[in-house]
């Protein structure tokens, strides 16, 4: 019961939030009412506290995280910066949740989501970076990738969408492409949100019997179980020759969605040195156990 007031105290000095505050004084009344509830029911009702607590921790510093965004926003505008954020993972990695609290305060009309449908037969027959060529940010502009033209490195092999030439063509090319694009100006982040087989199939499980979320399955998603391995090769093959001094793989862990979407934030706002940065109220240094450099070894690179 202490621990439970001291984790209320702790918050009440950090949130400033009405709503997140009315929330903590309702806990604390039902903490003391507690004090007279004994055995299965109070152990309960104390473990309901302590989820409902950590979820106020969560609110509390995403919502600080998206202030220093939308700062950081307000200086790539006003700098006429261009940033490209590249999202990549496997199915259910939760790439769309983070870009959702990426942008969710942020001006929509400096900023663009890229999410590509599959290429149509005129764009089959296109150089292949052409279509994604048309959405690089503008100056003053994020472009947030979901997925991109990594495709061609993991997702087209694996299921045949691309010819062993095609992806070789692609490999050699791409860190080159990546090159020109930073040194023209753009700042480029590649994240790979990373999960284990395990947590990837429980996420495949509540999509397919959670009527609001039965519109993420697709047909490819039902494969991605079978086709782990293959998989799993074509990624480190990627990660191997793509990972370079100036265009990075960030990994990121993401069985926790929440800290994957905290420390991913996090990241991008510790690589850009925009206006006001240093009255931050809240801690812009990543977490090293969620988000680090790709390396042969990583932790963060669940297989």
């Amino acid at each position: 019961m202490k621990t439970l007031f001291e984790d209320i105290n702790y918050l009440k000095e950090r949130v400033h939030e009405k709503d997140l505050q009315e929330k903590l004084k309702d806990l604390e009344e039902k903490i003391r009412k507690l004090r007279t509830t004994q055995g299965v029911q109070g152990l309960v009702q104390k473990k309901r506290i302590s989820k409902v607590l950590r979820n106020i921790a969560y609110e509390n510093e995403l919502r600080m995280l998206q202030i220093e965004l939308i700062k950081m926003q307000n200086w790539i505008y006003d700098n006429k910066k261009r940033l490209m954020i590249i999202y990549e993972g496997r199915d259910a990695a939760g790439k769309g949740g983070a870009i959702k609290r990426f942008t969710m305060y942020l001006n929509p009309r400096k900023y663009r989501v890229v999410a590509l449908p599959a290429p149509s037969d005129v764009e089959k027959g296109q150089f292949y970076f052409q279509r994604y060529f048309a959405q690089l940010p503008n100056p003053g502009e994020i472009a947030f990738f979901d997925r991109s033209w990594y495709n061609r490195a993991i997702v087209e092999p694996v299921f045949d969408f691309c010819t062993a030439e095609q992806y070789e063509k692609f490999m050699k090319e791409v860190p080159e492409i990546e090159h020109a694009l930073i040194d023209d100006g753009i700042i480029l982040i590649k994240f790979w949100f990373s999960i284990s087989k395990e947590t990837q199939q429980q996420r495949f499980h509540e999509r397919e019997h959670n009527p609001l979320k039965q519109w993420k399955l697709s047909p490819v998603d039902k494969q991605a179980q079978q086709m782990w391995d293959k998989i799993t090769h074509y990624k480190d093959e990627m990660f191997s020759r793509t990972h370079n001094s100036y265009s990075p793989w960030i990994i990121v862990d993401s069985n926790d969605k929440k800290k994957a979407r905290l420390e991913s934030i996090r990241y991008v706002l510790s690589m850009l040195p925009y206006t006001g940065k240093e009255e931050a109220k809240v801690n812009l240094h990543p977490n090293p156990d969620v988000v680090q450099r790709y390396f042969q070894s990583s932790s963060l690179d669940h297989h």
